[in-house]
């Protein structure tokens, strides 16, 4: 198993601006195919009925484990609130949904792209699918919904940050208008 580095590049309170962000990363990706993956802690009913609409057959657990109901059991996940969420694997399409029915609770919404596309006139070349992914954290600074905050952070990773691919990371900050903070999580892969 390997690692990426997650690096920080926007964050921002304005949730709509996060998302932009993301679709301009996004036009900069090789994304055929490309799929999206879920993570998120969801404490309301409402979110829940919201996230269940976009996500038929949610894959979940109680917070206090699985001992307390999981998808997997067949448990009605309203009864066991707050909820763990992670689905994998879904379409490109259902990020934006989603993103959209979280409300206030925290989430990590991850994009598994086919690879960051060569840009020659910056010198950098194409990383390959195995270090090529996007995350947006909604109410949340870190990838694990560990630091819940009132802003979102955009996340691009790449094999190294103290490598070659730190200029891909300022050169991806630079097209949505953020920079790199120096903040680096690693991803496991």
């Amino acid at each position: 198993m390997s690692n990426s580095d997650a690096a920080a590049v926007l964050t921002t309170s304005d949730l709509s601006e996060a998302t932009r962000a993301v679709r301009t990363l996004l036009s900069v990706a090789d994304l055929d195919p490309g799929e999206v993956d879920f993570e998120a802690v969801i404490r309301s009913p409402d979110v829940l009925a919201r996230v269940r609409q976009v996500l038929p057959g949610l894959e979940w657990w109680a917070s206090s484990g699985k001992e307390g109901g999981s998808s997997e059991a067949g448990d009605d996940p309203a009864a066991c609130l707050p909820v763990q969420v992670f689905d994998w694997g879904r379409p490109l399409d259902r990020a934006e949904p989603f993103i959209a029915a979280m409300g206030s609770d925290p989430a990590a919404v991850r994009w598994d792209l086919d690879g960051w596309l060569a840009v020659p006139e910056a010198g950098l070349e194409a990383i390959s699918q195995k270090y090529a992914y996007l995350t947006l954290t909604v109410n949340s600074r870190d990838l694990y919904q560990n630091e819940p905050s009132r802003d979102h952070t955009v996340h691009v990773h790449v094999h190294n940050c103290d490598s070659d691919d730190l200029a891909r990371v300022h050169w991806l900050a630079d097209r949505v208008g953020g920079r790199f903070t120096g903040r680096v999580e690693s991803a496991p892969l």
